[in-house]
């Protein structure tokens, strides 16, 4: 008889248990490919941070009394222009660097209604668009 029990331990001998081991190790291996996702997030973000973009903004159509309201960048601090249109066609531009999302441009038509599109379009390309008809009816080009 052989004194020796299953996977060749000595009887009466601990097995040793390897599972802690292997847990330690894979939670190990997540934490480390985590830290290396966020510094190379951390990474993009810095970099978008310091890149100079041109917002244009557009408006046409056929609306006499419009309002636009638009976010502008000065020296890094957001704000918001509003003007009063009495003719269209008519274009805005600014510039900023960084990052940025979520800007909103909005025309609004006054009491004697018209039809209106807007249009932003961002260096990179993104472009939105939206129209609008009647009296107090707004168009928003959102999300750029």
């Amino acid at each position: 008889m052989s004194d020796q029990g299953p996977g060749g331990i000595p009887e009466g001998m601990p097995r040793r248990r390897r599972w802690p081991w292997v847990l330690f190790v894979s939670v190990l291996a997540l934490a480390g490919a985590g830290a290396v996702a966020v510094e190379v997030a951390a990474g993009e973000l810095s970099r978008e941070g310091t890149r100079p973009l041109r917002i244009t903004y557009e408006v046409t159509g056929t609306a006499k009394d419009v309002t636009v309201t638009y976010p502008t960048w000065r020296d890094g601090d957001l704000s918001t222009a509003r003007l009063t249109l009495r003719t269209l066609p008519w274009a805005g531009e600014t510039r900023t660097r960084g990052f940025m999302s979520g800007g909103s441009f909005a025309v609004t038509l006054g009491a004697t209604g018209g039809e209106v599109a807007c249009a932003v379009t961002v260096d990179n390309g993104t472009v939105r668009t939206a129209t609008a008809s009647g009296a107090f009816a707004t168009a928003t080009c959102g999300g750029f």
